[in-house]
């Protein structure tokens, strides 16, 4: 080894990654360096911290390995570049470390971070938009019930539908209908046999839609079928 190689491998010492040769081969230069000396005094106990710690948990990783561990596989498969990189790697690694220690502490066994949360609970886009706003109850025919979270735009008026109690199959279209009697197609979709919101498939249907008639020109939405058959109304 070379004066300039030795020096850089105080860190690989102090975590055993050294092969016999060259461990014995650092050992006789830290006879006669004081710099190392000292930089492997500060680096003491570095070892027993991060194979203490076991797995370093990596959400969508397979088999998460112990840091230990996966600096020696760095070590096996990219020994010529491993002294001139250690530092920084050993550092990176001590910093992850760190800050997951760090965030363990402040979240108690019962909390879950807030993006899981959303992620969580399965809700549309559609669905999420309706539980957040203000719902306008509908009256329905057959058993179906519903209603209509509505907003103003720019390009008109956009709504999110809840329907339920209904069966299929069926094609069926949210309308708005203006003070002026015009009828605008928002959106459609279609109704598979089991339903949504009845016995044995109780997830009722959201959907987004929108119409190019401004909302205070909108006199009621309606829930019709692809046969002209009125399911639901809502009024604006």
């Amino acid at each position: 080894m070379t004066s300039r190689v030795e020096h850089t491998d105080v860190g690989a010492y102090a975590l055993g990654l050294l092969e016999e040769d060259d461990r014995h081969a650092f050992e006789a230069h830290l006879l006669g360096c004081a710099p190392c000396r000292a930089e492997l005094s500060d680096l003491s106990g570095m070892a027993s911290v991060l194979s203490g710690i076991g797995p370093v948990e990596d959400y969508g990783a397979p088999s998460p390995e112990p840091v230990i561990d996966l600096l020696q596989r760095k070590k096996r498969t990219d020994r010529k570049t491993r002294r001139g990189t250690f530092v920084i790697g050993m550092a990176a690694a001590v910093t992850l470390v760190a800050g997951g220690l760090t965030i363990g502490t402040q979240l108690s066994a019962g909390d879950v971070p807030q993006m899981a949360q959303a992620h969580g609970s399965h809700m549309g886009p559609a669905e999420q938009f309706y539980a957040d706003g203000k719902p306008i109850e509908g009256t329905g025919v057959d058993g179906v019930t519903g209603g209509l979270v509505v907003e103003p735009k720019a390009w008109g008026t956009h709504a999110a539908l809840k329907l339920a109690g209904v069966k299929g199959p069926l094609e069926c279209e949210l309308v708005s209908v203006g003070k002026s009697g015009d009828r605008r197609v928002m959106t459609g979709w279609s109704v598979p046999p089991a339903g949504y919101g009845v016995p044995g498939s109780p997830d009722p249907l959201y959907m987004h839609g929108g119409s190019a008639t401004p909302l205070k020109d909108i006199d009621h939405f309606e829930v019709v079928t692809s046969a002209g058959k009125k399911l639901l109304t809502i009024h604006a």
